[in-house]
Protein backbone atom coordinates (compact mmCIF):
# COMPACT_ATOMS: atom_id res chain seq x y z
CA UNK A 1 0.00 0.00 0.00
CA UNK A 2 1.14 3.27 -0.49
CA UNK A 3 0.54 6.21 1.62
CA UNK A 4 -1.28 9.77 1.22
CA UNK A 5 0.76 11.85 -1.29
CA UNK A 6 1.05 15.31 -2.38
CA UNK A 7 1.82 16.00 -5.81
CA UNK A 8 2.75 19.76 -6.57
CA UNK A 9 2.45 19.76 -10.32
CA UNK A 10 5.60 21.58 -12.51
CA UNK A 11 5.45 23.50 -15.42
CA UNK A 12 6.23 20.76 -17.35
CA UNK A 13 3.68 18.80 -16.22
CA UNK A 14 0.55 21.55 -16.88
CA UNK A 15 -1.76 20.60 -19.44
CA UNK A 16 -2.32 16.73 -19.15
CA UNK A 17 -5.75 15.21 -17.72
CA UNK A 18 -5.81 14.37 -14.07
CA UNK A 19 -6.52 10.19 -15.06
CA UNK A 20 -3.34 10.22 -17.42
CA UNK A 21 -1.68 11.73 -14.60
CA UNK A 22 -2.83 8.81 -12.03
CA UNK A 23 -2.65 6.50 -14.32
CA UNK A 24 1.26 7.02 -14.67
CA UNK A 25 1.67 7.75 -10.83
CA UNK A 26 -0.41 4.35 -9.99
CA UNK A 27 1.19 2.02 -11.72
CA UNK A 28 0.20 -1.80 -11.86
CA UNK A 29 -3.54 -0.18 -10.62
CA UNK A 30 -6.35 -1.16 -12.99
CA UNK A 31 -7.57 2.05 -14.60
CA UNK A 32 -11.31 0.74 -13.32
CA UNK A 33 -10.03 1.46 -10.09
CA UNK A 34 -8.42 5.22 -10.70
CA UNK A 35 -11.74 5.88 -12.11
CA UNK A 36 -13.60 5.03 -9.46
CA UNK A 37 -11.03 6.61 -6.87
CA UNK A 38 -12.37 10.14 -9.43
CA UNK A 39 -15.65 9.36 -9.15
CA UNK A 40 -16.14 8.75 -5.59
CA UNK A 41 -13.53 12.25 -4.79
CA UNK A 42 -11.19 10.35 -3.28
CA UNK A 43 -8.39 11.91 -5.17
CA UNK A 44 -8.25 15.86 -4.64
CA UNK A 45 -7.22 18.87 -6.48
CA UNK A 46 -6.51 21.85 -4.29
CA UNK A 47 -8.65 20.37 -1.63
CA UNK A 48 -11.58 20.06 -4.41
CA UNK A 49 -13.30 16.93 -6.18
CA UNK A 50 -12.31 16.72 -9.87
CA UNK A 51 -13.53 15.28 -13.11
CA UNK A 52 -11.60 12.80 -14.94
CA UNK A 53 -10.86 15.34 -18.05
CA UNK A 54 -9.46 18.02 -15.62
CA UNK A 55 -6.72 19.51 -17.16
CA UNK A 56 -3.63 19.89 -14.56
CA UNK A 57 -1.91 23.91 -14.13
CA UNK A 58 1.41 24.25 -12.99
CA UNK A 59 1.19 24.71 -8.91
CA UNK A 60 -1.76 22.11 -8.35
CA UNK A 61 -1.81 19.96 -5.47
CA UNK A 62 -3.08 16.51 -6.34
CA UNK A 63 -3.83 14.21 -3.74
CA UNK A 64 -3.57 10.61 -3.72
CA UNK A 65 -5.04 8.32 -1.37
CA UNK A 66 -3.71 5.18 -0.03
CA UNK A 67 -3.73 2.79 -3.16
CA UNK A 68 -2.67 -1.17 -3.05
CA UNK A 69 -0.91 -0.88 -6.17
CA UNK A 70 -0.05 -4.62 -8.31
CA UNK A 71 3.05 -5.54 -9.28
CA UNK A 72 5.01 -6.45 -6.48
CA UNK A 73 3.36 -10.06 -6.72
CA UNK A 74 4.06 -10.35 -10.79
CA UNK A 75 0.51 -9.99 -11.40
CA UNK A 76 1.07 -6.66 -13.66
CA UNK A 77 4.48 -6.32 -13.91
CA UNK A 78 6.23 -7.02 -16.63
CA UNK A 79 8.34 -10.45 -16.52
CA UNK A 80 12.41 -10.52 -16.94
CA UNK A 81 12.30 -11.49 -20.33
CA UNK A 82 9.45 -8.70 -21.28
CA UNK A 83 11.60 -6.04 -19.92
CA UNK A 84 15.16 -7.42 -21.88
CA UNK A 85 12.82 -7.75 -25.28
CA UNK A 86 12.17 -4.17 -24.78
CA UNK A 87 15.41 -3.15 -23.94
CA UNK A 88 16.68 -5.01 -26.69
CA UNK A 89 14.30 -2.95 -29.26
CA UNK A 90 14.89 0.81 -28.30
CA UNK A 91 16.18 2.32 -31.27
CA UNK A 92 16.64 5.42 -29.84
CA UNK A 93 16.90 7.31 -26.39
CA UNK A 94 17.73 10.63 -25.23
CA UNK A 95 16.63 13.01 -22.69
CA UNK A 96 13.32 13.98 -24.82
CA UNK A 97 12.61 10.68 -26.62
CA UNK A 98 12.11 7.25 -26.82
CA UNK A 99 11.66 4.86 -30.08
CA UNK A 100 11.22 1.73 -29.94
CA UNK A 101 11.17 -1.30 -32.52
CA UNK A 102 7.75 -2.33 -30.87
CA UNK A 103 7.30 -5.97 -31.26
CA UNK A 104 4.13 -7.46 -32.70
CA UNK A 105 1.76 -8.73 -30.33
CA UNK A 106 2.00 -6.56 -27.93
CA UNK A 107 -0.17 -3.72 -27.26
CA UNK A 108 0.55 -0.33 -26.49
CA UNK A 109 -1.53 0.24 -24.10
CA UNK A 110 -3.44 -1.92 -21.13
CA UNK A 111 -6.83 -2.71 -20.60
CA UNK A 112 -9.56 -5.26 -22.23
CA UNK A 113 -8.13 -7.75 -20.41
CA UNK A 114 -4.54 -6.77 -20.62
CA UNK A 115 -2.53 -6.02 -17.79
CA UNK A 116 -0.15 -3.97 -18.94
CA UNK A 117 0.95 -2.69 -22.56
CA UNK A 118 4.42 -1.17 -23.73
CA UNK A 119 3.63 2.08 -22.63
CA UNK A 120 3.22 1.03 -19.06
CA UNK A 121 5.79 -1.68 -18.67
CA UNK A 122 8.38 1.32 -20.14
CA UNK A 123 7.13 3.28 -17.42
CA UNK A 124 8.28 0.86 -15.13
CA UNK A 125 11.75 0.30 -16.47
CA UNK A 126 12.30 3.79 -16.85
CA UNK A 127 11.30 4.75 -13.25
CA UNK A 128 13.13 8.02 -13.04
CA UNK A 129 11.42 9.72 -16.00
CA UNK A 130 8.90 12.09 -14.52
CA UNK A 131 6.84 11.69 -18.18
CA UNK A 132 6.77 9.58 -20.81
CA UNK A 133 4.03 8.85 -23.20
CA UNK A 134 2.75 7.89 -26.38
CA UNK A 135 3.10 10.38 -29.61
CA UNK A 136 0.95 8.03 -31.65
CA UNK A 137 0.07 4.12 -31.97
CA UNK A 138 0.56 1.30 -33.52
CA UNK A 139 -1.92 -1.76 -34.07
CA UNK A 140 -1.18 -4.82 -31.69
CA UNK A 141 -0.27 -7.17 -34.59
CA UNK A 142 1.98 -4.69 -36.02
CA UNK A 143 5.93 -4.51 -35.41
CA UNK A 144 8.02 -1.47 -35.82
CA UNK A 145 8.52 2.08 -35.06
CA UNK A 146 6.94 3.81 -32.16
CA UNK A 147 7.79 6.86 -30.88
CA UNK A 148 7.08 7.89 -27.00
CA UNK A 149 8.26 11.59 -25.83
CA UNK A 150 9.56 12.16 -22.13
CA UNK A 151 8.81 15.96 -21.56
CA UNK A 152 4.97 17.10 -22.33
CA UNK A 153 6.31 19.56 -24.85
CA UNK A 154 8.06 17.09 -26.70
CA UNK A 155 4.52 15.19 -26.82
CA UNK A 156 2.74 18.54 -27.57
CA UNK A 157 5.53 18.90 -31.18
CA UNK A 158 5.05 15.63 -31.88
CA UNK A 159 1.57 15.86 -32.01
CA UNK A 160 1.40 18.64 -34.20
CA UNK A 161 4.02 16.97 -36.85
CA UNK A 162 1.62 14.08 -36.66
CA UNK A 163 -1.24 16.41 -37.26
CA UNK A 164 0.12 18.07 -39.89
CA UNK A 165 1.20 14.95 -41.61
CA UNK A 166 5.46 16.43 -40.99
CA UNK A 167 6.07 12.50 -39.90
CA UNK A 168 7.63 10.84 -42.90
CA UNK A 169 6.27 7.28 -42.39
CA UNK A 170 7.19 3.97 -44.39
CA UNK A 171 5.39 0.87 -43.70
CA UNK A 172 6.30 -2.82 -45.67
CA UNK A 173 3.69 -5.21 -46.13
CA UNK A 174 2.75 -8.63 -47.68
CA UNK A 175 -0.83 -8.29 -49.54
CA UNK A 176 -2.74 -10.38 -51.44
CA UNK A 177 -2.09 -10.71 -55.14
CA UNK A 178 -0.24 -8.26 -57.29
CA UNK A 179 -1.26 -4.89 -58.05
CA UNK A 180 -1.61 -3.68 -61.57
CA UNK A 181 0.08 -0.39 -60.74
CA UNK A 182 3.78 -0.83 -59.46
CA UNK A 183 2.59 2.79 -58.01
CA UNK A 184 -0.48 3.53 -56.91
CA UNK A 185 -2.10 6.25 -54.69
CA UNK A 186 -5.04 5.15 -52.72
CA UNK A 187 -7.13 8.64 -51.42
CA UNK A 188 -9.96 7.54 -49.71
CA UNK A 189 -12.13 8.92 -46.62
CA UNK A 190 -12.32 6.30 -44.01
CA UNK A 191 -14.98 6.35 -41.07
CA UNK A 192 -15.67 4.45 -38.23
CA UNK A 193 -18.33 2.08 -38.08
CA UNK A 194 -19.34 -0.98 -35.94
CA UNK A 195 -18.66 -4.54 -37.08
CA UNK A 196 -19.69 -8.00 -36.49
CA UNK A 197 -19.93 -8.38 -32.58
CA UNK A 198 -19.97 -4.79 -32.15
CA UNK A 199 -15.83 -4.34 -32.93
CA UNK A 200 -15.14 -1.30 -34.08
CA UNK A 201 -13.80 -0.98 -37.83
CA UNK A 202 -12.69 1.60 -40.66
CA UNK A 203 -14.60 2.18 -44.07
CA UNK A 204 -13.95 3.99 -47.02
CA UNK A 205 -16.94 6.55 -46.84
CA UNK A 206 -16.98 9.62 -48.61
CA UNK A 207 -18.33 11.23 -45.06
CA UNK A 208 -15.16 10.39 -43.47
CA UNK A 209 -11.77 11.61 -42.54
CA UNK A 210 -9.19 12.18 -45.46
CA UNK A 211 -6.81 9.63 -46.00
CA UNK A 212 -3.69 8.92 -47.95
CA UNK A 213 -1.17 6.26 -48.46
CA UNK A 214 0.67 5.36 -51.51
CA UNK A 215 1.65 2.08 -52.54
CA UNK A 216 4.83 0.91 -54.23
CA UNK A 217 5.55 -2.70 -54.75
CA UNK A 218 8.76 -4.15 -54.39
CA UNK A 219 8.99 -7.39 -55.11
CA UNK A 220 6.11 -10.17 -56.33
CA UNK A 221 6.48 -13.63 -55.09
CA UNK A 222 3.55 -15.36 -57.60
CA UNK A 223 0.03 -15.07 -56.01
CA UNK A 224 1.28 -12.11 -52.82
CA UNK A 225 3.38 -8.92 -53.46
CA UNK A 226 5.83 -7.15 -50.84
CA UNK A 227 5.27 -3.05 -51.14
CA UNK A 228 5.88 -0.50 -49.20
CA UNK A 229 3.36 2.14 -47.66
CA UNK A 230 4.11 5.47 -47.19
CA UNK A 231 1.28 7.12 -45.06
CA UNK A 232 0.44 10.85 -45.59
CA UNK A 233 -2.14 10.66 -42.77
CA UNK A 234 -2.51 7.97 -39.89
CA UNK A 235 -6.18 7.14 -39.31
CA UNK A 236 -7.06 4.18 -37.89
CA UNK A 237 -6.28 0.39 -39.20
CA UNK A 238 -5.46 3.17 -43.13
CA UNK A 239 -3.03 0.60 -44.71
CA UNK A 240 -5.13 -1.98 -43.96
CA UNK A 241 -8.26 -0.72 -44.78
CA UNK A 242 -6.53 1.01 -48.43
CA UNK A 243 -5.16 -2.09 -49.17
CA UNK A 244 -7.96 -4.18 -48.66
CA UNK A 245 -10.43 -1.28 -50.92
CA UNK A 246 -7.90 -2.05 -53.88
CA UNK A 247 -8.43 -5.72 -53.48
CA UNK A 248 -5.40 -6.57 -52.20
CA UNK A 249 -5.46 -7.13 -48.35
CA UNK A 250 -2.79 -7.70 -46.41
CA UNK A 251 -1.84 -10.97 -45.44
CA UNK A 252 -3.19 -12.59 -42.32
CA UNK A 253 -5.57 -9.56 -41.81
CA UNK A 254 -8.34 -11.20 -40.02
CA UNK A 255 -10.41 -8.49 -39.86
CA UNK A 256 -10.24 -6.95 -43.26
CA UNK A 257 -8.47 -9.62 -45.04
CA UNK A 258 -9.43 -12.87 -47.26
CA UNK A 259 -8.69 -15.38 -44.71
CA UNK A 260 -9.84 -18.35 -46.87
CA UNK A 261 -6.06 -17.21 -48.86
CA UNK A 262 -4.23 -17.19 -45.25
CA UNK A 263 -3.28 -21.23 -45.24
CA UNK A 264 -0.84 -20.76 -46.95
CA UNK A 265 1.08 -18.40 -45.70
CA UNK A 266 0.30 -20.14 -41.86
CA UNK A 267 1.58 -23.06 -43.59
CA UNK A 268 4.89 -21.65 -44.27
CA UNK A 269 4.84 -20.37 -40.61
CA UNK A 270 3.50 -17.40 -40.59
CA UNK A 271 1.72 -16.46 -37.53
CA UNK A 272 0.85 -12.72 -37.55
CA UNK A 273 -0.42 -9.92 -39.46
CA UNK A 274 2.23 -9.16 -42.39
CA UNK A 275 2.59 -5.33 -41.20
CA UNK A 276 5.70 -3.26 -40.18
CA UNK A 277 6.27 0.27 -39.29
CA UNK A 278 9.99 0.56 -41.55
CA UNK A 279 11.09 4.11 -41.11
CA UNK A 280 9.58 6.94 -39.30
CA UNK A 281 11.80 10.36 -39.60
CA UNK A 282 10.86 14.14 -38.44
CA UNK A 283 11.81 16.96 -37.25
CA UNK A 284 11.43 19.20 -33.70
CA UNK A 285 11.58 22.70 -32.91
CA UNK A 286 15.04 22.35 -30.81
CA UNK A 287 15.27 18.76 -31.32
CA UNK A 288 16.89 18.48 -35.09
CA UNK A 289 15.89 15.24 -37.53
CA UNK A 290 15.43 12.61 -36.32
CA UNK A 291 15.21 9.17 -38.64
CA UNK A 292 14.96 5.85 -37.46
CA UNK A 293 14.95 2.50 -39.39
CA UNK A 294 13.42 -0.91 -37.62
CA UNK A 295 14.65 -3.93 -39.82
CA UNK A 296 12.36 -6.21 -40.76
CA UNK A 297 11.79 -9.19 -37.98
CA UNK A 298 13.22 -12.44 -38.83
CA UNK A 299 10.12 -13.92 -38.76
CA UNK A 300 8.73 -12.05 -41.52
CA UNK A 301 11.99 -12.38 -43.52
CA UNK A 302 11.71 -16.00 -43.34
CA UNK A 303 8.07 -16.21 -44.93
CA UNK A 304 9.48 -13.90 -48.14
CA UNK A 305 12.76 -16.24 -48.21
CA UNK A 306 10.61 -19.68 -48.22
CA UNK A 307 8.16 -17.25 -50.34
CA UNK A 308 11.00 -16.87 -53.21
CA UNK A 309 11.75 -20.66 -53.16
CA UNK A 310 8.44 -21.92 -53.82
Amino acid sequence: MTGPSIHTIPAEGAGQRIDNFLLRHLKGVPRTRVYRLLRRGEVRVNGGRTRPTYRLRAGDRVRIPPVRQAGSDGVTKPSPQVIERLEAAILHEDDRLLILDKPSGMAVHGGSGLAYGIVEALRIMRPRVAFLDLAHRLDRDTSGCLVLAKRRSTLRALHEAFRENAVDKHYLALLQGVPTLAEQRVDAPLRAEAGKGGERVMRVHPQGQSARTDFRVLASYGSWSLVQARLYTGRTHQIRVHAASIGHPVAMDNRYGETRNDPTLRALGLKRLFLHAQTLGFELPSHGPVTVQAPLPDALQQILDSLSES
